[in-house]
């Protein structure tokens, strides 16, 4: 009897750890196939034309149309630099530098991939249309309150997901420079 107990103990477990894993890869799964750069992820396997398993479960999960290879890549942050979620109450800046491309854009998005941007505003900064400090870097606001230079204002409640889309860059490619060095997150106040 106890044999068939602990045969029953490990079979539970080992399904519970397999389904865990399983569900972990498929909704986050962060650690496998993705590349984290402080609060940033990417998949750069996504626009292959052999991604890995765990991206091909995270691309037919997610179901958006991803840029091949060639194209670009993008990054996603759910959190700040500290690892606190982002929240649509609070006021955040983006500060420092993107890696080498020929244009970027950057997005707020809530859950399910909707643009949270002010309606009447810009629905989003692009690489085009924003001015930089003098040393070159980046300096975004992203909140609802009014900020000086470059601002993404949002609208709604709850968290929310910023997306950097790299066009036309050499990041993973083998033949350009790799990624040093993504924009940090830094909370400011929150309403």
């Amino acid at each position: 009897m106890r044999f068939v107990l602990h045969l029953l103990a490990t079979v539970a477990v080992a399904l519970a750890v397999g389904f865990g894993l399983s569900w972990f890869a498929l909704t986050d799964g962060r650690l496998f196939g993705a590349f984290q750069f402080g609060p940033w992820a990417s998949w750069p396997q996504a626009g292959s034309h052999t991604p890995d398993p765990y991206t091909r479960a995270h691309l037919a999960r997610d179901g958006r149309l991803q840029l091949g290879q060639s194209e670009g890549l993008q990054f996603t942050a759910t959190a700040d630099s500290q690892g606190q979620p982002l929240t649509r109450n609070c006021r955040y800046r983006l500060t420092g530098r993107t890696p080498v491309a020929s244009f970027w854009t950057l997005v707020a998005v809530d859950a399910e991939g909707v643009n949270i941007a002010r309606p009447d505003a810009e629905a989003a900064l692009n690489s085009a249309r924003i001015s930089r400090q003098p040393d070159g870097t980046l300096l975004v606001y992203i909140g609802k309150t009014l900020s000086p230079q470059n601002w993404l204002e949002i609208t709604g409640e709850g968290p929310f997901a910023l997306s950097l889309t790299l066009y036309d860059t050499a990041v993973f490619g083998g033949l350009g420079p790799s990624v040093d060095a993504m924009p940090a997150i830094e909370r400011e106040a929150c309403l």
